[in-house]
């Protein structure tokens, strides 16, 4: 492959990355803190209203911070992947324009009313400044979904003679299954994220002896929403994204398992080591049948293996695709159980007593960020050797005047400020968390 290729997708891989562990975490904290501020209105408890007053402020934070890395995305587009833009631009750039114009500034003005206007709006009102907030940026995460599911599945466009790209129907594309379907999965993942970032906090102040009421709030909210939104992202979401991927991108399917060779009663690999040289999986722990049941619903349904596909079709990463898709998986997998058990013993009552519960559930909070991104590289990669399915090869959306070296340079220096920039964010957010709830100004 082009070097220089491989430079440009690595690059819009890594600033991607960086970005979007912001956005997981603001889209699930919306619903969290509309469900707080919902709880506040119908109880009149403090609690409720002092638990969504601080994640309001780590929101904004995190808002912030998402805002900064995701404009160098926006521009790479017209540098580093500028055959796409000239491709493609006339459809995926009406949902990015939407996901800018409406849903960010609806998110940016409902969020500005929650952090300075509790004093001079009535409860009722600053509800409604929440339930907006939830909905603008949900809304944003639809565009943006929607945008990369047209990539996986085009739909509702036609191709012209030229090979660009332009959009027929504006409704088909907005109603892709694909996208439907992704979108859901993409959301509840979200959740999972901030359910357990919620349940983190409320563990460390447990711990320490701090914030009792808020913390034990933290801890109902993080944990009920964070094994109802384990169990989603599994099932049925999760399902229903793997038939997807079944059906219009078997070639994927074969490389997210690790499944060299086609046959009925395909095996389902739990654990084992992709070998591309000899095609086969070393130490291979497996569930016979189930991989033929989960991806078509009989175990007798044949499953194509990847030398059923010439070369140039297959992804050409196998062995990271297979490996992010089995950590995503077995992660979720972990969340599950962790919650469940959080759970039970938060309705025995004994979850804020119980140090090795807490210890794990402080501990948990990265993990989630690792099985999104894991989820998304699982996309991505699976999706090559193909910028948009079927339509436009990666290797021939690529800038030809942006070359390797240029790519290097600014990547470094993407990296070091990067850096810097995740520093900053720590430190704003451990701050948050030592100052701790806050009483309304005057109470």
């Amino acid at each position: 492959m082009d070097p220089a290729l491989d430079l440009h997708r690595l690059q819009f891989a890594f600033t991607a990355t960086f970005h979007y562990l912001f956005p997981q975490l603001t889209m699930g904290l919306a619903l969290l803190v509309f469900a707080m501020k919902s709880m506040a209105l119908r109880t009149g408890q403090a609690r409720w209203n002092e638990a969504a007053r601080f994640w309001i402020r780590v929101f904004g934070i995190n808002f912030a911070f998402g805002v900064v890395t995701g404009i160098p995305l926006e521009f790479q587009f017209a540098t580093n992947w500028a055959r796409f833009t000239e491709g493609a631009g006339a459809v995926v750039g009406h949902t990015l324009g939407m996901e800018g114009m409406y849903a960010f500034f609806l998110e940016s003005s409902f969020l500005a009313l929650l952090v300075w206007g509790e004093r001079r709006l009535s409860p009722r009102a600053h509800w409604g400044a929440a339930l907006a907030l939830f909905v603008g940026t949900w809304l944003s995460g639809w565009f943006i979904v929607a945008t990369n599911a047209f990539m996986q599945h085009p739909v509702g466009h036609k191709v012209l003679s030229d090979g660009s790209v332009v959009l027929e129907s504006f409704s088909a594309f907005l109603t892709n299954p694909w996208a439907v379907v992704q979108y859901t999965h993409t959301m509840i993942g979200s959740l999972v994220t901030a359910s357990f970032v919620v349940a983190a906090v409320g563990a460390w102040w447990s711990l320490r002896g701090e914030h009792e009421s808020v913390a034990r709030t933290n801890l109902a909210v993080g944990t009920s929403f964070g094994l109802a939104s384990a169990i989603l992202v599994a099932f049925p979401t999760g399902d229903w994204q793997g038939k997807l991927v079944a059906e219009h991108q078997p070639a994927s399917l074969a490389a997210m398992e690790g499944r060299f060779e086609s046959g009925t009663h395909a095996e389902l690999v739990l654990i084992g080591q992709p070998d591309i040289r000899t095609e086969t999986i070393d130490n291979p722990i497996v569930v016979p049948g189930m991989l033929s049941f989960i991806a078509y619903g009989s175990f007798s349904k044949d499953v194509k293996g990847l030398a059923d596909f010439p070369h140039g079709e297959r992804p050409d990463q196998v062995e990271l695709l297979y490996y992010a898709f089995h950590i995503m998986v077995g992660l979720g997998t972990l969340f599950i159980v962790l919650m469940l058990v959080a759970n039970i013993w938060r309705w025995r009552g004994k979850l804020q007593g119980s140090k090795p519960l807490l210890w794990a559930l402080l501990l948990a909070a990265p993990f989630p960020y690792i099985a999104n991104t894991a989820g998304w590289m699982t996309t991505e990669l699976g999706r090559q050797p193909w910028a948009i399915h079927g339509i436009l090869r990666t290797a021939d959306a690529s800038s030809e005047q942006v070359h390797g070296g240029s790519t290097m340079f600014t990547l470094l220096g993407f990296m070091g400020l990067y850096l810097v920039v995740g520093i900053l964010f720590l430190f704003l957010i451990g701050r948050e968390i030592a100052h701790g709830p806050k009483p309304a100004v005057g109470a």
